[in-house]
């Protein structure tokens, strides 16, 4: 997946993997213009304009999101596979009410009646904790934590299998940011939803995901349940995202990452990460590391797991 652009042709998601299984909960983390969010947008095929999903495949059910038509697409979109956008106040629409907003998702994605539609609405404000009531009200007039509540509500309407949770919980402050993911966990768990849940914030992740896959630059260097990847990090990225946050568990002290990510319209040879890497040798210049098996469930790609395996 790439974009367009005037200093050439930006490739945001260079030839990933992933798999997310039925009730789980999936993580995807790292640095901002990594590539989580427009790895999740071509899952539904919602790329502004100038995004393109060069090759591959998106499968969901069997069934290939790529190959299908923006009119067989919206029959999945809401239904199928929700999506709980960055930034609530963006997500709603200003000149009409919370509860309209809602209704309106379930009439267009489902046969019933209106009065069924609104009464399903009033349903879903109560289950993320908001009094009905105030489903009258315009999403102004609801407080940050409750727009997002609002907007989970919406992604729910149509009782679908897979939420897509792009920053819960950015711009909120640490008391309502504990809240709505101890919300977004108990309803995954007591609906029994597949969930992605994008992130740079480990923490979060650590709160609310089952698996965890790490992004760098377009790519995803490692992939392991989430204890794994805070207790056992294989990739110098990882290692280094984890260093970069406190532990309530230790009084290690916190280092950060040196440099920024690189610019993805000349991406740099071999692995992505060298230039920014402490432990790189000449082969990370030069060839791009394969994906190799460190634990149960646990994968990672850099040279130096190659070089420990060999040694052993």
């Amino acid at each position: 997946m790439g974009y367009g652009s005037i200093g050439g042709y930006v490739r945001a998601v260079d030839k990933i993997s992933l798999e997310v299984t039925e009730g789980e909960a999936f993580g995807l983390a790292g640095e901002s213009g990594c590539g989580k969010t427009t790895t999740v947008l071509s899952i539904m095929k919602l790329l502004p304009p100038a995004g393109r999903i060069l090759g591959g495949k998106i499968l969901f059910d069997n069934q290939d999101l790529v190959a299908l038509s923006e009119l067989e697409l919206r029959k999945i979109r809401w239904k199928s596979i929700s999506m709980v956008f960055q930034g609530s106040m963006n997500a709603l629409n200003p000149v009409h009410k919370v509860a309209n907003q809602i209704t309106e998702a379930v009439l267009l994605h489902e046969k019933t009646t209106r009065s069924k539609a609104i009464h399903r609405a009033q349903e879903l404000l109560q289950l993320v904790g908001l009094d009905p009531s105030r489903g009258s009200d315009y999403p102004h007039q609801f407080s940050g934590g409750m727009r997002q509540r609002a907007i989970i509500a919406m992604a729910l309407a149509c009782h679908p299998r897979l939420v897509i949770a792009d920053e819960p919980v950015t711009a909120l402050d640490v008391i309502v940011q504990d809240q709505i993911l101890k919300l977004i966990k108990r309803l995954q768990r007591e609906l029994g939803l597949s969930m992605i849940l994008i992130s740079h914030d480990l923490s979060v992740i650590a709160q609310t995901c089952d698996r965890v896959a790490i992004m760098y630059a377009g790519k995803v260097v490692e992939c392991a349940d989430a204890l794994a990847i805070f207790e056992r990090p294989a990739h110098p990225y990882t290692q280094a995202l984890v260093n970069a946050f406190p532990s309530v568990r230790s009084t290690r002290k916190l280092t950060l990452i040196p440099g920024s990510p690189p610019d993805l319209t000349n991406p740099p040879t071999g692995c992505r990460f060298h230039p920014r890497c402490p432990m790189k040798s000449d082969l990370c210049t030069k060839a791009e590391p394969k994906w190799i098996r460190v634990g149960a469930g646990h994968y990672a790609s850099c040279h130096l797991l190659h070089e420990e395996q060999e040694s052993n």
